[in-house]
């Protein structure tokens, strides 16, 4: 197994919360620290009128998470080899997006 690798859709967040890139770059990174992971570099970039996609490098691979507030839906994308647990880094997005609704899908790579 190289590493675990975890799809998030979260539905009906906070719409604020999707739009604010210095609290997801923020969220993604906890998740990272959560999850066991050293952190390399985070970068993002907010969109006109609204949106946010933010970048999390792990020296085990990767979490990225891309909104859209004027739906209340997010997708995160959360990437770890090693002995990192990735899933608790999802739960920890899920729980500080305030996502009424999400999936959660794994994909052993």
């Amino acid at each position: 197994m190289l590493g675990k690798h975890y799809l998030l859709n979260l539905y009906e967040c906070s719409h604020s919360l999707l739009n604010d890139e210095k609290f997801l770059r923020g969220i993604i990174e906890l998740a990272a620290v959560q999850s066991g992971a050293t952190i390399i570099k985070t970068h993002s970039k907010s969109f006109y009128p609204q949106g946010v996609t933010a970048f999390c490098l792990l020296s085990e691979s990767h979490i990225s998470i891309h909104t859209w507030p004027e739906k209340g839906e997010a997708a995160a994308d959360v990437f770890t080899c090693g002995d990192c647990e990735p899933k608790i880094g999802c739960e920890f997005i899920v729980e500080n997006l305030q996502a009424k609704r999400h999936t959660l899908q794994y994909i052993e790579r």
